[in-house]
């Protein structure tokens, strides 16, 4: 192959070359530096450098350049960041290179890039975990969240106790803040989701129940579902969706901002500051709630009975038999525990946040699924309790 036609640039005052390409042969190449290299005499001839390396490493592999910089008179960054490319795209295309004739003096600013280890890291492949090994981790991971959920149910329940014996001292600006958002804020989606419930649940057991012929039970039957389980059950969630989140990402922010930091470091309980008033305010506003939603619900159900037929008259008549107060009692004995459930579980995720960018929406996002898993937890509790007692 014969030797390619050097290809170079003239520096500031154009009297000499500041680089010049040259091939040898197929395998083998140089780069040489003339003069003054800095911004001003590399400017035009770095771009035409890199072509040329590029069309060369094209050809063949495992190819050789030499940079010569033993004609260099002055080297700047600018002549280490165009040595810093030619290298990196040598050695990432496999082949080999090698600098020859630099100054001493220049060893320095040369050492203090380190180009290649520091600019192009070699990436680290992680291994990867193995089944036992991630098994293990997963087991590790639950076993140390169980044990914060008992502490945290431990300092909690000492301080709700407290709050009952020194009920002047807590920040019930806070309490009311927290009811008004979580409660009132509340009302619409739980009526607007409570109709609908009322409305799904009066249609399905009436396309079972008209099989037999005894839709007039639907009223009752319906009745009584609501207000045992539909409507504690759809709050807590619209509540653990909500409210929950809230108070994660609230507390959350304040843990990566250090103010809860600020709190302790000022004498003050963070427990008391701000879990008390949101568990006190949770506890008011889920029974409220789900008297509301059992009335709206209730509601909506005998309007659908309306469609088959049944008088109001006849749904209330059937409802006063087949609902009593133990049954409205059990309903609102269950959503307050489900009040305290999803405003501890939001508070506890608050305080649990990390640190980074994405540490309050991870907060917030746990603090749901918690709530919701320990929802079906206290309610299956609960249902267990019942058939025992018969309550």
């Amino acid at each position: 192959m014969s030797v390619s036609a050097p290809i170079s640039s003239i520096s500031a005052d154009s009297k000499a070359p500041v680089a010049v390409w040259t091939q040898m042969d197929a395998s083998n190449a140089k780069v040489a530096l003339n003069g003054v290299v800095n911004v001003y005499s590399l400017g035009g001839v770095w771009t035409q450098i890199q072509a040329s390396q590029n069309a060369w490493l094209k050809q063949n592999s495992n190819q050789t350049l030499t940079f010569d910089a033993s004609q260099v008179s002055f080297f700047d960054g600018a002549g280490v960041a165009f040595l810093i490319g030619i290298e990196e795209a040598q050695q990432k295309a496999g082949g080999k290179f090698s600098l020859v004739g630099l100054d001493a003096r220049y060893q320095p600013l040369l050492k203090e890039f380190d180009p290649i280890n520091n600019l192009f890291p070699v990436p680290a492949v992680k291994p990867k975990r193995s089944f036992i090994v991630s098994t293990g981790m997963a087991a590790q991971n639950l076993i140390d969240d169980a044990k914060g959920l008992i502490s945290f149910t431990g300092h909690l329940a000492l301080d709700l106790f407290w709050s009952l014996r020194h009920p002047g001292q807590v920040r019930w600006g806070d309490f009311v803040n927290t009811a008004v958002e979580a409660g009132i804020a509340a009302l619409p989606i739980v009526g607007l989701v409570s109709f609908l419930i009322g409305v799904i649940l009066s249609f399905q057991a009436a396309i079972g129940m008209a099989q037999f012929g005894a839709v007039s039970f639907v009223g009752p039957l319906a009745a009584l579902g609501i207000v045992r389980e539909m409507g504690p059950l759809i709050t807590a969630i619209l509540l653990a969706g909500r409210s929950s989140a809230a108070f994660a990402a609230e507390i959350g922010t304040m843990t990566v901002n250090s103010e809860v930091d600020a709190l302790v470091s000022g004498g003050l309980s963070p427990m008391r500051f701000l879990v008390v008033p949101r568990v006190l305010a949770g506890i008011l506003v889920a029974p409220i709630l789900t008297l509301f939603a059992d009335i709206v619900s209730v509601i909506a159900s005998m309007l659908t009975m309306q469609i088959y037929g049944i008088p109001f008259i006849n749904f209330y008549n059937g409802m006063l038999a087949a609902v009593n107060v133990e049954d409205i009692g059990s309903g609102l004995i269950k959503a307050t525990l489900f009040g305290v459930v999803v405003s501890a579980m939001g508070c506890l995720r608050g305080m649990q946040t990390g640190t980074g960018a994405a540490a309050v929406g991870i907060s917030a996002t746990r603090a749901v699924v918690s709530s919701i898993v320990m929802i079906v937890v206290v309610d299956g509790i609960f249902a267990f309790i019942s058939y025992k007692t018969g309550f």
